[in-house]
């Protein structure tokens, strides 16, 4: 019964999102405030019944209800409670069932926090993003229910595909799309400014929470999906440049990209059309995003269909939204007259340069992506570009923006001189590059890569530090630094996040060492200052798969310091086999290993990793992460998204 109500909320949600993306726009046109005020009630309505029917959804996941096809694809009765919830959105019917819930969850919030903006403008990007949830309430209900029945439902299910059975692939999707969905936001504030013909430093002010929460969302969800391939594929890395993962990455550095071109708009109302081009294409590369997840065009191991068709109704949406955008951009182009001025060198240039270099990998990363695609398409070859490409090519932006940033972010507006700014950093510069050249001098027969970005990453993180620092006037104290804005701390602290992921990166790949041979059991081996004894395999049966587990003893100059359990797991409903590694976590490298086959010598093939600075790859993202938290937990931040003023004194909000 209550699926049946949640496919009924489906329908009825969709009707509304009809219905509030006209009325509130034609309310807006009229200056009909009546109809104008019906957006925000309207908007919560349409979470609402969303929400009620993606509980309904999850509900049926967690009693087991084999009357619903989608859960018969992606349950089973004997799989433990967190695979069977996190079962809803692991698949594409439940995703994108999640996808549009947070369509109509951003909308929600804009209608309940955002009593400070203009009723028109408000009116206009309710009424945009319920026109984004009609799209997608349309491509659920017309080629991805998941609330389709089966005639006869059977006695168990087929299970989720055991690589996805894990708690970090259980929260990465919801985290990942709140940061596509969040990109929303800031393409409906981008075409509601449109149609006003109004873009000044206010809309700047109320673009940029939204966007940075988005980027927040994203930063996180990335993470998780790295350090899940990570620990759970088994092959050793945390970033294979598959085409699913640059989907989410392309956005990401739009998004950062965005952030800093509002920060313009807002201080100095310069590159309008430039801040307002990126909010669409930004949202744009989302779409692109889901559709190359869904349409099967490109394959991937995170990739949750392969039909064409579905393929082809989302390339329609994306043609039509963004599209439609961009005529709407060229249309309003005189509206966007920059008014600030600003030297050669300033801030403002800085940012430019900033947004420059993120576009550009964007792009770098984007024909990588999708040139496989082409090359068959056009010519009729096989190609495949992998690793090494982007690497090469992607790699010297990121250590550009990675030395102008320090110098940029405290380059004064409007008019600067660098060497007055350089000089300011100069002990930054020479810190840096001091603990590098002794790295260097100190490692032995090993690339240049990992004192480069040691210097990198010391050199943006100290920079940081002396940016923040500066701002507590020329007679500096502790008592004012921690008086200082979230704002700062939350730019200096993300930033700082970005240095420490960049040297974490160049150490990880240059450092690392491997060693793979066939383990006899009993035998010690030597790998760095690690001594492993492969002591005995055994097979384990867990709640839903049978496992092949391996026990390892690791010691450290004659000192065991514990036992690692590598596993082959076999899931028999599935039919299919995953490797997890056995990972001993530490400050400065991991020790990870892998059972593999065994031999007919009665040995076991093993792979194992020294890996220096895993662990600071993700603690470098939560930096960034912590860093958009800690600027969103400035009250300007909160004012700047459309929340009213509170009361002062007696006096009334604005």
């Amino acid at each position: 019964m209550i699926t049946e109500l949640g496919h009924f909320a489906l329908i009825l949600a969709f009707f509304v999102a009809i219905v509030q993306s006209v009325v509130p726009l034609i309310g807006a046109s009229k200056n009909w405030t009546g109809w104008m005020a019906f957006a925000e009630p309207a908007a919560i309505v349409q979470f609402l019944l969303t929400a009620f029917s993606f509980g309904a959804l999850i509900w049926a996941f967690i009693v087991s209800d084999f009357s619903l096809r989608i859960v018969v694809e992606n349950s089973h009765s004997a799989k433990p409670m967190i695979y069977k919830i996190s079962g809803t959105w692991g698949n594409h019917e439940g995703s994108m069932l999640l996808w549009v819930l947070i369509v109509t969850l951003f909308g929600a919030m804009a209608a309940f926090f955002g009593g400070g903006l203009p009723p028109s403008l408000k009116a206009r990007v309710l009424a945009v993003q319920s026109a984004i949830a009609v799209a997608f309430f349309a491509f659920i209900l017309f080629t991805s229910n998941p609330f389709d029945r089966l005639a006869i439902a059977p006695f168990d299910g087929r299970d989720l595909n055991p690589l996805l059975q894990d708690p970090g692939l259980a929260f990465h999707p919801p985290f990942l799309y709140l940061g596509y969905v969040g990109l929303s936001m800031a393409f409906s504030f981008a075409i509601a400014a449109l149609i006003e013909g109004r873009i000044d430093a206010a809309w700047g002010r109320w673009v940029r929470p939204w966007t940075l929460a988005a980027w927040v969302f994203l930063t996180i969800g990335i993470a998780l999906g790295s350090w899940w391939a990570y620990y759970e594929l088994g092959w050793g890395g945390f970033w294979f440049w598959d085409p699913v993962e640059n989907a989410s990455f392309m956005p990401w550095l739009l998004a950062a990209a965005l952030l800093h071109s509002a920060i313009v708009v807002e201080k100095r109302e310069a590159l309008k059309s430039w801040t307002i081009l990126l909010a669409i294409i930004a949202f744009g590369f989302s779409l692109i995003g889901t559709f190359i997840v869904r349409s099967g065009l490109l394959t991937s191991v995170h990739a949750f269909a392969n039909d064409p068709e579905r393929g082809v109704f989302i390339l329609f949406i994306l043609v039509v939204f963004i599209g439609g955008a961009l005529t709407l951009f060229a249309a309003r182009a005189q509206a966007m007259e920059a008014k600030g001025v600003f030297g050669m060198v300033s801030r403002e240039s800085a940012l430019i340069v900033n947004n420059v270099l993120l576009a550009v990998s964007c792009f770098v990363v984007f024909v990588g992506t999708m040139w496989p695609m082409v090359a068959e398409m056009m010519f009729d070859r096989k190609l495949s570009v992998g690793a090494p490409f982007f690497n090469a090519a992607f790699s010297p932006f990121m250590v550009l923006l990675g030395l102008i940033l320090p110098i940029g972010a405290m380059l004064p507006w409007k008019r600067g001189r660098i060497g007055k700014t350089a000089w300011s950093l100069r002990y930054a510069f020479g810190l840096a590059l001091a603990i590098a050249l002794l790295v260097w001098a100190m490692q032995t027969g090993r690339s240049a890569l990992g004192p480069v970005g040691l210097f990198l990453g010391a050199w943006i993180t100290f920079g940081a530090i002396v940016d923040l620092w500066s701002r507590t006037g020329r007679n500096g104290s502790l008592k004012r630094l921690f008086r200082l804005p979230g704002a700062d701390w939350g730019k200096a602290v993300a930033h700082t996040g970005l240095g420490v992921t960049i040297f974490a990166i160049a150490g990880l790949t240059a450092w690392e060492d491997e060693d793979i041979r066939v383990a006899q059991p009993n035998q010690p081996f030597e790998v760095g200052q690690f001594t492993l004894t492969l002591q005995d395999v055994r097979r384990v049966e867990g709640p839903n798969y049978f496992s092949t587990t391996a026990d390892v003893l690791v010691e450290k100059n004659g000192r065991p310091i514990g036992t690692l359990h590598p596993e082959k797991r076999d899931y028999p409903v599935a039919r299919m086999p995953t490797t997890e590694a056995a990972i001993d976590y530490r400050f400065l490298g991991d020790l990870y290993v892998v059972i593999g086959d065994q031999q007919a010598d009665g040995g076991w093939v093993m792979r194992t990793y020294i890996k220096p600075l895993a662990n600071w790859i993700w603690g470098g993202c939560i930096l960034m992460a912590l860093g958009g938290v800690l600027s969103l937990c400035d009250r300007r931040f909160r004012v700047a998204a459309g929340a009213r003023k509170t009361p002062v004194s007696g006096v009334p909000a604005e």
